[in-house]
Formats: C-alpha cells, sequence, structure tokens
C-alpha cells in the first residue's frame, strides 16, 4: 500500500461542499450537476480541452492498458468501434483465484475508514474522470456508437452524476444509524443498567459489475460507486465490445486509492478473452456477495436464479410504450417523439417502442386527426428531423451491433411500412453503420401482431398500434408493463380522466410515466438527483437508479455491545 499522498483533510475540505450539495439536491429533486455538459467548458485547471482528450484517445490505441493488477495471465482485446476503427488495445486477463484474495485484503481499511472518508474519496475519482470527459467521451464513442455529443454528455457529465448521486444516497444510509449510543435503562430503586454501543457499516464482501455495451458509464457508474463507497471492493467485468471506458475508470480509481492511502485492489478490471463468458463463473462465486448487471433479460433472470450468495441488482429489457389520446399542441408532440424515436438510432432502454393509437383517430388544437394522418405525420416529422445526413449522423451514432440491424432489417416484413429505414453514409467515418428508424403500422386486434409488439425490438423501430379505444390502450398497456416491463411510459391527452387513468395504471404496476412532453425534455432521459430511472417494481428491472434500496443492502450495520 502507497503511502498517503491525499490527506483526509485534504479530501474533506475540497469534497465534502460538493457532497452537501448533492444530499440536499435528492432531497429536493431539484436541478443540479457540478459536471459541466458543455464541451468548451473542459480545457482548463487540470482538465482536458477537446484537442487534448482527442489527442489522449489516439495515444491509447494500439496500446498495452498495464493497471499493476495481480494475478494477471494473459492479455486480452479485440474491440471494433462501431464506426468501423479497431482500437487495438489490449487488457490485463486475470486469474480469479489469485485476484479475488488481493481485492479482499484491502477491505479492513476501507471498512474502518467510514462513511465520509469513503465518499469523499469517491468524489475524488469522480473528480479526475471528469476532468478527462473528452478523453472518456471518444472511448464511450467507439465502443457504443454514439454520436460524439451524446457520448460526451451521457458517457461524462451525466454518468458522473449517477455516479455522485450512488455516493450520496449511499451516505445517507450509512450515517442513518449514529457511530455510538449509550444505553441507560431505568430499574426502579435498583442501578439502572447501561451499555456502551457501537455500530458499524460492514460490506457485504467483493461487488461484480458486469458493464453493458450501450452506455458502459452511465449505467456502470451508479452500482460501482454505490458498492465502493459503502466499503466493498469492486471487481469490474466489462462487456467485451466496450472495455476501454472501464478500463480507464479502474485505472482512476486505482490511482486515487492509492494516493489516499488505500489498497489499489478494491477496484480491479477483468476482460476476457473471446467467447470465453466469464460472467457465469465469476457471478457464483462465493467471494462475490454483490451483482450489478445492465443488458439482456435471459442472462439477467439467469443471474436472479443463480447467483444466489449475492445481493443482486438488475437492469433488463422492457417494452417501453406511449398512449397517443389527445393533445393540444400537435406539432410540439410529433417533434418530442420524432426525437426520442432517433436518438442513439433506438438503442436505449428508455426509447418508446409501442405507440398506442385509437384507430378512430385522436383530438388536436388543429382538429381531429385519423389514425393514418397521425402515422403518417410522425413519419413525416422523424424524416424531416432526419433529412440532412450530417445533423442525422449527430442524432442517430452508429448501430452497435449487427443483432440491431438484423431486427432493423426484419421488422419491415412485421406489417405495413409507414416509414422506411434508410441508409446514411458518414463521411468521417465510411465503415459506420447508420440507419434511421422504421415505423411499422399494426392493428393491435390481429393476433399475428401481437407476437410482435410484445416482445422488445431494441433497436430504431418502433409500432403504431391501432387500439379501439383510449381505455384499451390503457388495457395493453397495464398488460405490456406487468408481462414485459417497461423502463418508461408516455401519455399524451387534454383528458383529464384519460390523464388519471393512465397515471393509476403507471402507479398500480409500478412504471415511470412521462406525460404531455412537448419541449426539449424527452421520455427515454432522466436527470441524475432528480429523476428515477426505472422503479424496480416491474420484469424490466429489479431495483431504481437511485434511491436507498439501491445502495442499502449493499452493507449490514454490525453491533458491537460493552458493559457500561
Amino acid at each position: 500500500m502507497a503511502a498517503a499522498e491525499l490527506t483526509a483533510h485534504q479530501l474533506i475540505a475540497q469534497h465534502r461542499p460538493t457532497l452537501d450539495q448533492a444530499l440536499e439536491t435528492i432531497r429536493t429533486r431539484a436541478y443540479w450537476s457540478p459536471h459541466p455538459e458543455h464541451p468548451k467548458a473542459y480545457g482548463e485547471n487540470g482538465s482536458l480541452g477537446m484537442a487534448e482528450g482527442k489527442a489522449a484517445f489516439d495515444a491509447l490505441l494500439g496500446t498495452r492498458l498495464d493497471l499493476g493488477q495481480p494475478g494477471t495471465d494473459d492479455w486480452v482485446g479485440g474491440e471494433v468501434s462501431p464506426y468501423g476503427i479497431e482500437l487495438g488495445v489490449t487488457y490485463p486477463h486475470a486469474d480469479i483465484d489469485v485476484l479475488l484474495p488481493a481485492m479482499r485484503a484491502g477491505q479492513r481499511a476501507w471498512r474502518d475508514a467510514g462513511a465520509e472518508m469513503r465518499a469523499v474519496v469517491c468524489l475524488e475519482i469522480l473528480k479526475r474522470i471528469s476532468d478527462r470527459t473528452h478523453e472518456f467521451a471518444h472511448a464511450v464513442m467507439h465502443t457504443s456508437g454514439q454520436a460524439f455529443m451524446m457520448a460526451f454528455q451521457a458517457g461524462g457529465p451525466h454518468a458522473q452524476d449517477r455516479g455522485l448521486e450512488a455516493v450520496a444516497y449511499a451516505y445517507v444510509e450509512q450515517v442513518r444509524t449514529p457511530d455510538t449510543a449509550e444505553w441507560t435503562k431505568p430499574q426502579g430503586k435498583r442501578e439502572p443498567l447501561a451499555l456502551n454501543k457501537q455500530f458499524t457499516p460492514v460490506p457485504r464482501g467483493i461487488a461484480l459489475l458486469i458493464g453493458c455495451n450501450t452506455f458502459p458509464t452511465w449505467n456502470g457508474y451508479p452500482g460501482l460507486f454505490a458498492s465502493l463507497a459503502t466499503g466493498n471492493a469492486v471487481l469490474v467485468k466489462p462487456h467485451p465490445r466496450a472495455v476501454l471506458p472501464f478500463a480507464l475508470t479502474v485505472q482512476v480509481a486505482r490511482e486515487v486509492l492509492a494516493e489516499a492511502g488505500f489498497d489499489p485492489n478494491l477496484v480491479a478490471l477483468t476482460a476476457e478473452r473471446p467467447g470465453e463468458g466469464i460472467a457465469k463463473t465469476l457471478a457464483t462465486r462465493p467471494e462475490i456477495r454483490i451483482i450489478d448487471y445492465t443488458g439482456s433479460t435471459a442472462f439477467g433472470d439467469w443471474l436472479e436464479a443463480n447467483a444466489r450468495q449475492a445481493q443482486v441488482y438488475t437492469e433488463k429489457a422492457g417494452v417501453n410504450t406511449v398512449i397517443v389520446e389527445s393533445t393540444d399542441n400537435y406539432k410540439g408532440m410529433l417533434s418530442n417523439l420524432a426525437f426520442s424515436l432517433s436518438l442513439y438510432s433506438g438503442q436505449m432502454c428508455t426509447t418508446p417502442q409501442n405507440l398506442l393509437i385509437p384507430r378512430d383517430g385522436i383530438r388536436t388544437e388543429e382538429g381531429p386527426k385519423s389514425y393514418d394522418e397521425v402515422v403518417a405525420d410522425l413519419a413525416k416529422s422523424v424524416g424531416g428531423l432526419l433529412g440532412d445526413d450530417a445533423r442525422a449522423n449527430a442524432l442517430l451514432g452508429a448501430i452497435v451491433n449487427p443483432d440491431v440491424k438484423a431486427r432493423l432489417e426484419a421488422a419491415s416484413g412485421l406489417g405495413e411500412v409507414a416509414l422506411a429505414s434508410r441508409e446514411i453514409r458518414n463521411p468521417e467515418f465510411p465503415d459506420a453503420v447508420v440507419r434511421t428508424p422504421v415505423i411499422v403500422k399494426l392493428d393491435g386486434a390481429k393476433p399475428d401482431a401481437e407476437a410482435a409488439y410484445m416482445s422488445e425490438c431494441f433497436g430504431p423501430v418502433s409500432f403504431a398500434v391501432a387500439v379501439d379505444s383510449a381505455e384499451e390502450a390503457v388495457g395493453l398497456l397495464r398488460r405490456t408493463i406487468r408481462d414485459k416491463g417497461a423502463m418508461t411510459v408516455g401519455a399524451y391527452t387534454t383528458s383529464q380522466e384519460v390523464e388519471q387513468t393512465v397515471q393509476e395504471a403507471c402507479l398500480e404496476e409500478c412504471a415511470q410515466l412521462s406525460l404531455n412532453l412537448t419541449g426539449g425534455v424527452y421520455v427515454n432521459q432522466t436527470a441524475a438527483f432528480s429523476d428515477f430511472h426505472g422503479s424496480g417494481g416491474n420484469p424490466a428491472a429489479n431495483a431504481a437508479l437511485c434511491d436507498g434500496a439501491f445502495v442499502a443492502n449493499r452493507f449490514r450495520v454490525v453491533e458491537v455491545r460493552r458493559q457500561a
């Protein structure tokens, strides 16, 4: 263990104000972020500017990223950017029987450091990641296929916000119980009974973070920092196509831990050989006591059923629905939906899939609109938004893997195509696979259509489902959430009765609802410190980002009583 270069006093003085602001913000649910969203905000006070960040990323290509971990028995890599670039970076492959004991060795000192010290160390890690946001943005872009601005914001400040949010919740839950208490029970004429009591938050053990391909940092940082802040060591197992953002994260975390006088092996990376599939092996190891996972329903269900020794937090798949019943801002509704369907080629767990529209049409401030008119106008709005190739590339990014492309191509055979997908060329990255969304019309009353709209079709595919009434739409919404889960629900209505019915359905089925969004906020976006991502109450996810339940069971409080 390195001698401490960062003292507790220094870390608390620098980061306690940020922690306090985060604690206040999760209480008020107001807007706040300490991490700038604009690329030009970086480049001073030790942070990398645009050119420096790009240069730092370029310098990583074709190199070996040695993290100084024990138990490294091989070097593995093979990431290819969705934009067509071979990254050529290699990472440590771990002998788990060597690495896991090394990770456990530092947990006692980390536990004894206390909640505040752990929190400010985590904030120092986040600060250093923030200073390298431009470098991380390119790493996220070239592993996820996000367009640069989205990779910069979602992979940078928004991910960092989610990490900080998790630290704040972790701190609150740990300090809920005092460190010590003097307990006295009167006994009448006899001497009172007196005990001194000590309460210590005790980590569960080693946490395993299983990363995803599409949003490695945004989805990964909450679990990573929630576990670390509550005293657990964290082993990061990235998705094989998105190792670099996590490797850089682990590198920063290990540096900060060592400088603060803690064992750097509290955070480690394990990359895998092609086809090795080490997640199942790791997930059932007795040392692994916490698992965070984002990805397919099938593997999430497997983890919940088989990793019995661990507390498992999963974000899986769902079928997100928007009910379109009526609106007083028709153009605003179409514009908002068009952007929601297009952003990152629909490769978000929050992107709407099913648009439930009455077959007799909807009411608008422009007069009645038939089902066919609504679908045609939405198709036109998406086409207009993505009509300019430069703007389309900036919104769509690249298709993340061949499976998404295959689903997109197959979707046109499921029903009448209202908007065909088209190929777009990216002049900067000619090998990128870029496709606009497809909108398919389906009749909700037909059994063959149900097979399509009741299954998740991850990617730039949406179904305009004709239903008999708003009542039928709400009934279908309930069934979809209950059977398939939903990360998001949207609704457009000017009817107070319909609004209340949709709201009640979402409350009873436990799904997050957005009503009548027509401006610059979209159903597939959530803000840290204020919005909950997922609910933990339907099949799409068993946890929410972020609430007390997400952090409280990562530690237990152990009591020691002494006779006074």
